[in-house]
């Protein structure tokens, strides 16, 4: 293991009206210990996520299907991940792609059946990788046969029970029942029209007004999603990526909440109360009775993964205790400006509050619901994350927000821990940023009225051939959503081989971190390359990496004798790390 001082870097330096050169030694301090050698696989996995409509269409109709994604299946091998994440592909009015489920147990003829999910599921096994499935337990679709049950059997019946049903205020009840808001815009209850034909009772729904929330302290519903666990768990699941997990439990009372409140922004500030509808303590008795559930299942690890937007990270890290789930998304990391302060301080917050409940850490920079990370890299520094990106927004710069994307990448696969990538990334896919407004189909856009852009960017078919229909998506040439034509660019045949390329960058990068064993590794951070450099060593089970992140204006010097194992891109003349560069090293 590196030792303080065992390395010096030579750097120039400004001295009165001229430049000299400065040799100076280099310091590191542990921020992170290593795993053991033998840990779990979900402790340092690369999880890759497919969004079932938009990876590959076998059928020809546009859309992506199951069948699809298993002719497609040795792209992954290939690239060298661990495991493959599934956006829902259950039986959906897919009114929210999916996420409106209406039954847990079948497939969407849209993808397919259940024997083409065995199918997918026996062949991705065959490839020696694992498999995780989407659990939406917060919301049900407005057609599950229990929302039907609900509103046939009226006010105060175990029906309606199962959802969160409420009389609405005033004494004709014509006002809701408190405040909330739709994550999706406009408000969060819908007033319904009882079987006599009289308007009655009120029904909660956090996102879109299909998509009615569930009443997490009814027994019944607790005892059904066990059994949708065992039910997918039986057909050789090895685990799940649970929707909103921080959403399932609200206040008592259901009180109002009149502070300004996102989903994918909710920090408490300033003493203000938590918000009832999120993060609530009793979240985590389910998911300690569904670890049951899942460690009954024996060896290897079935696991859960919360997407729970929840912060501080003290409280985010409650998810992931050992009795809880196994994983949780990091998404401070994902939205952390593109700032060396920044990113040091994230990396080691999140290490740091992992490690305090024994869990990994996780690292993600793109998914299915944000503008991709060669697109939000693009835009100013400093500026909020916009939930998308349209034809009169102003636009990212395409070669500026690759080239940080691909440094990005560089760094987030050297770090400790499970990491989580998203269809396309390894392609360096932009968002589309220039689709009319008539392709748009995601809820947020519809509800705001196009105020909110939403998240129909980032989730178009993605391309395999540039001259092939549709870039090779399926048969036909319509694709669900349109592609941009600047995709064609990007074809995975245009990559496979080149020299550079981003998918050749990640296949490499991917290797490395294998065969070095980053993600049980320590971390060091590596103290003096400046103030805009993150440097840092993972220690492996090993030989040392140094990794090396230039955010800085000026090239910067590696370390004597470092030895680069891989650039997420080209080094200048003299072999220093331009700007928006990272570098992996050996320590000679």
């Amino acid at each position: 293991m590196y030792q303080d001082g065992d390395f010096r870097v030579s750097r120039r330096q400004p001295h009165g009206e001229r430049w000299v050169l400065v040799t100076a030694p280099l310091t590191t301090h542990l921020i992170h210990p290593a795993d053991s050698a033998d840990a779990a696989w979900w402790r340092h996995a690369v999880i890759y996520q497919i969004y079932p409509r938009s990876w590959s269409d076998a059928s020809g109709d546009g859309i992506g299907d199951l069948p699809g994604i298993t002719a497609r299946l040795q792209h992954l091998k290939d690239l060298g991940v661990d495991a493959v994440w599934f956006s829902p592909f259950y039986t959906s009015p897919q009114a929210d792609a999916g996420y409106d489920v209406a039954d847990y147990r079948d497939i969407d003829h849209l993808f397919g059946s259940l024997a083409d999910a065995d199918a997918m599921v026996a062949k991705i096994h065959e490839l020696g990788l694992k498999v995780i499935v989407d659990l939406v337990p917060n919301h049900t679709s407005d057609e599950h046969a229990w929302f039907k049950a609900a509103l046939a059997a009226g006010p105060g019946s175990p029906e309606r029970d199962r959802y969160m049903f409420r009389d609405g205020k005033g004494a004709d009840g014509s006002e809701p029942p408190n405040d909330w808001n739709s994550v999706f815009g406009g408000p969060g209850w819908t007033r319904v029209t009882e079987a006599d034909g009289s308007l009655g009772q009120w029904y909660l729904h956090l996102f879109d007004t299909k998509q009615p929330d569930l009443n997490w302290d009814n027994e019944e519903v607790r005892a059904e999603f066990e059994a949708i666990l065992r039910f997918w768990l039986d057909r050789g699941i090895d685990g799940f990526r649970v929707d909103v997990a921080h959403g399932l439990v609200k206040e008592p009372g259901l009180p109002d909440y009149d502070a300004e409140l996102h989903i994918l922004d909710g920090e408490i500030k300033d003493g203000s109360p938590r918000p009832p509808m999120w993060d609530q303590d009793g979240v985590h008795e389910v998911y300690r009775a569904w670890r049951k559930v899942l460690d009954s299942y024996g060896q290897p690890d079935r696991i859960l993964c919360a997407e729970a937007w929840v912060r501080p990270q003290e409280r985010a890290v409650r998810y992931v205790r050992p009795d809880e789930m196994h994983q949780a998304f990091n998404f401070d990391f994902l939205q952390t400006q593109w700032r060396a302060a920044d990113l040091r301080e994230v990396i080691q917050s999140s290490l740091e509050a992992a490690d305090s409940v024994g869990a990994p850490s996780t690292w993600v920079l793109s998914n299915h619901d944000v503008v991709r990370h060669a697109s939000r890299l693009g835009l100013p520094v400093g500026e909020r994350r916009p939930n998308g990106i349209g034809p009169d927004d102003p636009q990212p710069d395409r070669e500026l927000g690759l080239r940080r994307a691909r440094a990005a990448t560089t760094l987030m696969l050297s770090l400790p821990g499970g990491a989580y990538l998203y269809q396309g990334e390894e392609l360096g896919l932009p968002d589309s940023t220039d689709m009319p407004a008539k392709y748009r189909q995601d809820p947020t856009f519809i509800r705001t009225k196009g105020k909110e852009i939403g998240r129909d960017g980032c989730r178009v078919p993605i391309p395999w051939e540039k001259d092939a229909p549709s870039f090779g998506f399926g048969p036909g040439a319509e694709t669900w959503l349109p592609q941009p034509e600047v995709y064609g660019e990007y074809a995975v045949d245009q990559q496979v081989g080149v020299e550079g390329s981003t998918l050749e960058l990640y296949r490499t990068v991917l290797r490395l971190r294998h065969e070095r064993q980053l993600g049980t590794g320590g971390l060091q951070e590596f103290e003096g390359l400046g103030d805009d450099v993150v440097a840092l060593v993972n220690t492996g089970q090993g030989e040392d990496t140094l990794v090396v992140a230039n955010l800085g204006a000026e090239p910067v010097a590696l370390p004597e004798g470092a030895e680069v194992l891989v650039a997420s891109g080209e080094l200048t003349d003299d072999g220093q790390v331009p700007t928006d560069t990272t570098v992996w090293a050996r320590l000679a």
